[in-house]
Parts: structure tokens; C-alpha cells; sequence
């Protein structure tokens, strides 16, 4: 499940190799500052989670038993680390329907909206855009993580250790708000 290049980074930075932790940090900083920014949308704090993130990662890379890429179990851990800073602020990480209606149609989860496209429009690119940052924290960074930078599903399951159908739930949930207000934006029925 591991790939060479990952096993050699870690056992260069176990190692203590000149340069490998900053190597590693390159390689991961902007999943890392994607996870924690879109989580917790403070520049400072995003920025001190990070190190945050790479301290917990230089600490207990030795802990890492290459079960998972490696780029899961970093993005586990800046997961957590933003996880627990939203909640110290007692920050809602998520909003629930409640209702139930969503699992009728959860499972179709494509439904012919295309988010990268209606986010390069540039008529539509600013509202878009505030839109999902107007998003709460949990659904935000699952939303951008699997359509913006395209991590597979799993791949997300992995880093959140949220249950798959969770994540299709929260992915769906979040692109019915965004298509109700990019349809109420373009005087269409919602």
C-alpha cells in the first residue's frame, strides 16, 4: 500500500538526512495549508496549525507503519490538528439536514454539476467562490479537496477517518447549496 519514494522519504527523515525533513515538508505543505485553511479560514491561525501539523509530524513519523500513502497520514494529521482547533473554538464543523430526504438521491452523486467549470466562469467565479466559503468548515474542505484538488473519495475517508457515505452526504449536501445559489443568482427555479 506504500510506495517507494514515500518509504525512502520517511527513512531519510528518520535517518536525520540532510534536507529530507524540509523535503517532506515541501512535498505536503500545500495539502496541509489546503486541509487546515479551508477548515479554519483564519490566515494566522491556518498558518500556525501548519506547523503545528509538521511538528505532530516530525514527532511521531516514526509511528507511521506505511499502511496508507503517506500523504493520507499527513493529511490525517492536519486534519486532526484543525479538527481539535475548531473545536477548542467551538466552531460548528457541519450543518445537518436533518430531515432525511438527501438519502433518496445521495448516491447519485455526480448529478451533472460540474464544479471546477462553474468555478473558472467568470460570471459565476466570485459568487461561487463565496459561496463555499460561506460553507461550514467540514463541508468546505470536503467539497474543494475531492472537486478542486480531485482526491478521490477513499482517499478523503482516509484522511478524515469519515465513513465514505458521510462524505458523499456532506459532498451532496454541499453542492445543492451551492447550485441553489447559483440558480437563484441566474433567476432559475431551484
Amino acid at each position: 500500500m506504500h510506495s517507494r519514494p514515500d518509504r525512502e522519504l520517511v527513512e531519510a527523515v528518520l535517518a536525520r538526512r540532510p534536507e529530507a525533513f524540509e523535503r517532506l515538508i515541501r512535498q505536503y505543505q500545500g495539502l496541509c495549508w489546503h486541509i487546515v485553511q479551508r477548515m479554519v479560514r483564519n490566515p494566522e491561525d491556518a498558518r500556525e496549525l501548519c506547523q503545528d501539523t509538521f511538528l505532530r509530524v516530525h514527532l511521531c513519523l516514526h509511528q507511521y507503519r506505511f499502511d496508507c500513502p503517506l500523504k493520507s497520514w499527513i493529511g490525517r494529521v492536519a486534519y486532526t490538528i484543525a479538527l481539535r482547533h475548531l473545536e477548542h473554538k467551538r466552531i460548528p464543523l457541519a450543518e445537518y439536514a436533518g430531515d432525511g430526504d438527501d438519502n433518496r438521491t445521495i448516491e447519485n452523486i455526480c448529478d451533472n454539476f460540474d464544479l471546477e467549470a462553474a468555478y473558472t466562469k467568470d460570471e459565476t467565479a466570485m459568487l461561487l467562490r463565496a459561496a463555499i466559503e460561506s460553507l461550514p468548515p467540514l463541508q468546505r474542505m470536503l467539497l474543494t479537496l475531492h472537486h478542486l484538488e480531485e482526491i478521490p473519495i477513499p482517499e478523503i475517508a482516509r484522511i478524515t477517518g469519515l465513513a465514505t457515505g458521510t462524505i458523499k452526504s456532506h459532498l451532496f449536501r454541499s453542492r445543492l447549496r451551492l447550485r441553489g445559489v447559483l440558480d437563484a443568482q441566474k433567476g432559475a427555479p431551484t
